[in-house]
């Protein structure tokens, strides 16, 4: 199974379309927030895809709620956008809430920088930021959930 994540789009529908557009096996979808309205478009836009979203520190008036739990294809995933958990400072809250939930992957943007990294059985993932990205280059994430274990990549558009 494949996932798709993606974060801090900050309107730039034309890059998201372009992610999907090269991921058509993905099954499933993530937006971490900063215009969740952007992953609203891509539902509307790919009706027949699953898409989840949170909620970033730019995301005025959402009520949606902050982090997400849930399990694909047998693994719990948690996901937030991270500004709450304080990732700019230190990821030690952003772990601490993960293994809490009893989460295998644990999702975060709002740095605008990408990082793929696994520390005692949890696989940590930022996918950077597909719309301002801080060096440059728009960059999303892939994780694939295979039957001998997970892999994650970051992707530069």
């Amino acid at each position: 199974m494949r996932i798709v994540v993606f974060s801090d789009s900050h309107r730039d529908f034309f890059a998201l379309k372009k992610a999907v557009d090269a991921q058509p096996g993905a099954s499933l979808f993530l937006h971490l927030g900063d215009h969740i309205r952007d992953m609203e478009d891509l539902q509307d836009c790919y009706p027949e895809k699953a898409i989840l979203g949170v909620p970033g520190n730019c995301d005025f008036g959402s009520d949606a709620p902050v982090t997400r739990v849930f399990e694909e294809a047998g693994v719990p995933i948690a996901m937030t956008h991270g500004h709450t958990l304080g990732v700019k400072g230190s990821l030690e809250p952003l772990k601490k809430w993960a293994r809490q939930e009893e989460a295998r992957i644990v999702l975060f943007g709002h740095t605008h920088i990408p990082l793929s990294a696994y520390e005692d059985g949890l696989y940590i993932l930022n996918p950077g930021s597909i719309g301002h990205p801080r060096d440059g280059r728009p960059t999303y994430a892939i994780i694939d959930i295979v039957s001998n274990g997970i892999v994650t990549n970051i992707i530069y558009l």
